[in-house]
């Protein structure tokens, strides 16, 4: 038995709820990166390895952000596997750095220029979770920097910038997949932060709710959707997109809109945590229907004329 809640421990490590953003994301990115620069699709390979990698990636961050707020879980989320003591914080340090390791073995392989945005991303969310996070209220600005990497590092992997491996260099879809995703990243981080507002108010981190209070975080989370929904339609314009995905940009951003107003009516705990999986489920099914979009295109692209 308690090996089996070992296992599961780790496995909880990586937050599972998120897995499928977490893997939609480097998938939808690495497929449109070869759709976009060359017109077809990549290697199935590096494909696969590349999304492995960055899920890898994200979930380390998530691994060691966990081990600084031990103390703060100890409050607001008892029964995660640290402040539980499921496994150990030593434990859970090597498992972060094995998943890091796994990541930069990948990113190296695949593309230079890939591994280079792994440790810049990694540094600055080391910084937001060591120090940041208890210091300063727009400690959230970090880990939007971090996440908003992930993507252009994925995009490297498949369509290098032609820097440390030749490739056919910049395209403006990657750095706008990179802006979507960090600058709804500060809406992910004060949503998780307004749930977790209790914990942070009695350990003093100056999380934004806890200094500028819910309501007033509600709002920014809102217009980080807005943001967020228009970039969605700005990188299936500047990537040649088709009709699949923008219907579902314009659908589900809606929908994420509705969220987030009424998050803004109803500023509170419980609503944040809710609108934060509710913006973890908007963006995995917009990434899902962007390779199914990308999918569609290459394979009945030899069909001229067809609207796709």
């Amino acid at each position: 038995m308690a090996g089996l809640r070992n296992t599961r421990a780790y496995v909880e490590l990586l937050r599972p709820p998120l897995a499928p953003m977490d893997l939609a994301l480097p998938g939808s990115v690495a497929l449109l990166a070869a759709y976009a620069t060359t017109g077809t699709l990549p290697p199935l390979i590096p494909f696969v390895i590349a999304t492995i990698g960055a899920y890898f990636a994200i979930t380390s961050s998530y691994v060691y952000n966990d081990c600084c707020d031990i103390d703060v879980d100890l409050v607001g989320m008892p029964d995660r596997p640290l402040p539980s003591s499921d496994i150990t914080k030593g434990q859970a340090l090597s498992y972060s750095a094995f998943l890091f390791g796994i990541a930069a073995v990948v990113a190296l392989y695949l593309n230079p220029e890939s591994l280079v945005a792994l440790i810049v991303a990694t540094l600055v969310m080391a910084v937001y979770s060591m120090w940041a996070k208890r210091n300063t209220p727009f400690s959230w600005v970090l880990v939007g920097l971090a996440y908003g990497i992930v993507p252009i590092g994925v995009w490297l992997a498949l369509a290098p910038l032609g820097l440390l491996k030749a490739g056919p260099g910049f395209h403006i879809g990657a750095l706008i997949f990179g802006a979507m995703i960090g600058i709804t990243d500060w809406g992910f981080t004060n949503c998780d932060a307004s749930r977790d507002v209790e914990g942070d108010k009695k350990k003093g981190i100056p999380t934004l709710p806890v200094t500028y209070g819910i309501s007033l975080t509600s709002k920014f989370v809102a217009f980080t959707w807005v943001l967020g929904v228009a970039l969605s339609l700005a990188l299936g314009i500047t990537t040649d997109l088709g009709y699949l995905y923008f219907g579902a940009a314009i659908v589900a951003g809606a929908w994420m809109l509705l969220q987030s107003l009424d998050f803004v009516k109803n500023p509170t705990a419980e609503r944040g945590n809710q609108i934060f999986y509710q913006g973890a489920n908007y963006r995995a099914v917009l990434f899902v229907v962007l390779i199914a979009d990308v999918l569609l295109r290459a394979v009945v692209s030899w069909y001229p004329g067809v609207p796709i």
